[in-house]
């Protein structure tokens, strides 16, 4: 069974820089198109960044594009979310999972931005 270990999270000034990396086990991921998603209590998972199998396409929510870029790092298998000038809103736990959403959802990784 797919396990989706999501990492990198941590506490950040508003401004600041983390990476994420979201390495999928269990499965052979490289023919999947992969995203990005976050959550905050009480509200529903939001789209954040996807990236296609081959990693020639990408695609960002209007709030994150031109600060955030997803990529795919094939030595290491694992799909990573650089993020940049980080803003308040953008505190929550990321989550990543095929773009479909349809393997089991991990534990996700907490991101806390303070103003």
């Amino acid at each position: 069974q797919v396990q989706l270990v999501a990492s990198g999270g941590g506490m950040v000034q508003a401004g600041g820089s983390l990476r994420l990396s979201c390495l999928p086990s269990g499965r052979n991921f490289d023919t999947e198109s992969m995203g990005w998603w976050r959550q905050n209590p009480g509200k529903d998972r939001e789209f954040v960044a996807a990236i296609t199998w081959n990693g020639q396409r990408t695609d960002y929510a209007d709030s994150v594009r031109g600060r955030f870029t997803i990529s795919r790092d094939g030595a290491n298998s694992t799909v990573d979310l650089q993020m940049n000038s980080l803003k308040p809103e953008g505190t929550a736990v990321y989550y990543c999972n095929n773009l479909g959403g349809n393997w089991p959802w991990g534990q996700g990784t907490q991101v806390t931005v303070s103003s």
